[in-house]
């Protein structure tokens, strides 16, 4: 059984909201976590053989200087398809990087083993409280201590990887279950947050049978 706690949380910048559209990656930043800690990470530039907007470089802070001198997406993507190797995959808004590895991935005709989960649906079922659950707002409520440098790829993996283990940590401690399975992450995206308690009781019960 894979834990929650051995996984790698990824994040991508890009020229747009799709690939669907046409929309490339232009940064990838990944961070490798083992047994609750963090080992390896993984940063990449990437041309996506076309000039990004205005508003994307004011976004991300990546400009058409940095990419032209970047190596293709064909490049990094085939890099990280060897990093990610073996391993689940947990990233904040998991449909909107999943979308963009599957369009990377298929390009070079490349493939994945891992599963995804989604540390903001989670996060709408652990924290129910939070004002909303922006991964900024969430490294706020949860106490981490941030620089503040949201949208460039490795430094919001990192934050999403440091939030992942606190919200691990506080289901722990909340529901008794001392080392969450991934595959009760992913159940835990699409229950109903009223359900929440009831799966988590039934899942300490499978787990530690009496």
């Amino acid at each position: 059984m894979a834990d929650a706690n051995t996984v790698i949380v990824l994040d991508f910048e890009t020229t747009g909201l799709s690939p669907d559209y046409g929309d490339r990656a232009i940064e990838i930043g990944a961070v490798k976590i083992e047994s609750g800690e963090i080992v390896e990470r993984f940063q990449g530039l990437m041309n996506p053989g076309k000039p990004i907007s205005s508003f994307i470089e004011n976004y991300t802070g990546i400009n058409n200087f940095m990419l032209k001198g970047a190596p293709p997406c064909e490049d990094v993507m085939a890099q990280f398809a060897d990093f990610i190797a073996g391993y689940n995959l947990v990233a904040h808004n998991a449909s909107f990087d999943k979308r963009f590895l599957d369009a990377e991935f298929a390009a070079i005709s490349e493939s994945y083993s891992g599963q995804f989960s989604c540390s903001m649906l989670m996060a709408r079922r652990i924290y129910q409280d939070a004002p909303n659950h922006k991964l900024s707002s969430l490294i706020s409520y949860t106490g981490i201590e941030s620089q503040g440098g949201f949208h460039r790829a490795l430094y919001d993996a990192e934050m999403t990887a440091k939030f992942w283990l606190v919200m691990l940590a506080d289901m722990e401690q909340q529901y008794g279950i001392s080392s969450i399975p991934f595959s009760l992450t992913q159940k835990l995206t699409k229950t109903p947050k009223h359900q929440v308690a009831r799966l988590m009781h039934n899942e300490k019960a499978r787990i530690y049978p009496q």
